[in-house]
């Protein structure tokens, strides 16, 4: 059987600023790798060789992408051995801490030319200040979109129908649990479903939910209950000793956008922009809360404030991207900068030394 490579982000640039979701990630790692260095030491092109090694010898791998730049990872874990790589620069990782895992430091800053970047170390702050002012103008912006957008919400809210709502959770509960209850701690991990990127909204949703025979896709407008719903589905997941997997929104990380139970085969997510999907296979359906608990003719009643409201948010979640996509074109030249100065032997000697770590926790298995 091949090997399953899993895609998601656990770290966001959100309304409230970078988000980090990674600890609950690295929980039940006996092995921990942190890479330190700047932009352009190889960190994400090493992690991504040592995926593909193992992936080709069978193993599932996990792929953390970097929601700053979606084509460059911040982390891969290999599960069955229990190991883990991690980016650990800011403002992408945090520190980790995993109790139980012997977590080591690899230092690819050891391969750069101390003297070379010496000599352009005002160009560097300056670049570097660049960068945070361009995140930070990015955060307000987006913070800006989320003050717009529970204004949005508000208007579904007030003519939402919460009995009925009640009644629509408790029936997909029933639905999605039935008897199930497994005699376990339940195994949570805490991931983002998208990320806000300088390339726009990215999400993995059709990679993550490949192989589930149940697919449950919740259609609605902005505030009919979908995140609520989601949260009541993962508590009841956790409460009955089921692993969970559960993915927060990229822009606002106190809501949910979908809940996946490997156990019991089934993922339930909000399929609306910017991740927005159809059905497309046996076992898909569609759960329409607008349809179901808002009051009738409330899109019509209200069209021209939601128009306006919808306009607003928009534009302001565009000059939020906008100054992401800034911030990689800084960040990209003092890439350059780092990789002129990087001796690239030395990160084979470590993405080697770390191969040959994993191959010796595999014998020991």
């Amino acid at each position: 059987m091949a090997a399953r490579i899993s895609r998601y982000f656990a770290g966001g640039n959100t309304a409230l600023g970078f988000y980090n979701l990674f600890e609950s990630n690295l929980q039940g790692l006996r092995r921990i790798f942190i890479l330190k260095g700047g932009p352009g030491t190889g960190k994400s092109s090493l992690m991504k060789a040592i995926g593909t090694e193992w992936a080709e010898r069978g193993y599932n791998i996990e792929l953390i992408h970097c929601s700053s730049d979606k084509d460059s990872i911040d982390g891969v874990i290999i599960p069955a051995l229990g190991a883990g790589i991690v980016d650990g620069t800011a403002p992408h990782v945090i520190e980790p801490k995993a109790p139980g895992a012997v977590e080591e430091y690899v230092n690819l800053g050891e391969a750069w030319d101390s003297a070379a970047l010496i000599g352009q170390r005002e160009i560097i702050e300056e670049i570097n200040r660049k960068v945070a002012d361009a995140y930070a103008a990015a955060y307000s912006r987006f913070a800006e979109a989320l003050n717009i957008h529970d204004e949005w919400e508000k208007i579904y809210f007030e003519h939402m129908d919460f009995g009925k709502a009640d009644q629509l959770t408790a029936g997909m509960l029933e639905q999605l649990f039935g008897e199930a209850h497994l005699q376990k701690s339940a195994d949570v991990k805490h991931r983002f479903l998208g990320a806000a990127t300088p390339a726009g909204a990215v999400d993995f949703v059709p990679n993550l939910t490949e192989g589930l025979s149940k697919r449950f896709f919740i259609k609605g407008r902005a505030g009919t209950g979908k995140s609520t719903m989601l949260k009541k589905i993962a508590a009841e997941a956790e409460k009955r000793g089921l692993d969970t997997e559960i993915y927060h929104c990229g822009f606002d990380p106190h809501s949910l956008d979908m809940v996946i139970v490997r156990e019991l085969d089934f993922a339930i997510f909000d399929s609306t922009s910017p991740h927005e999907y159809y059905p497309d296979r046996e076992g898909d359906v569609i759960i329409d809360t607008y349809e179901a608990i808002v009051a009738p003719g409330t899109d019509e009643r209200f069209a021209g404030p939601l128009e306006e409201v919808s306009a607003q948010y928009k534009a302001k979640m565009k000059d939020a991207i906008a100054a992401l996509a800034e911030a990689k074109v800084h960040r990209d030249e003092l890439e350059k900068i780092y990789v002129a100065a990087m001796d690239f032997s030395v990160v084979d000697v470590a993405r080697n030394r770390i191969s040959t770590e994993l191959g010796s926790i595999q014998a020991s298995i």
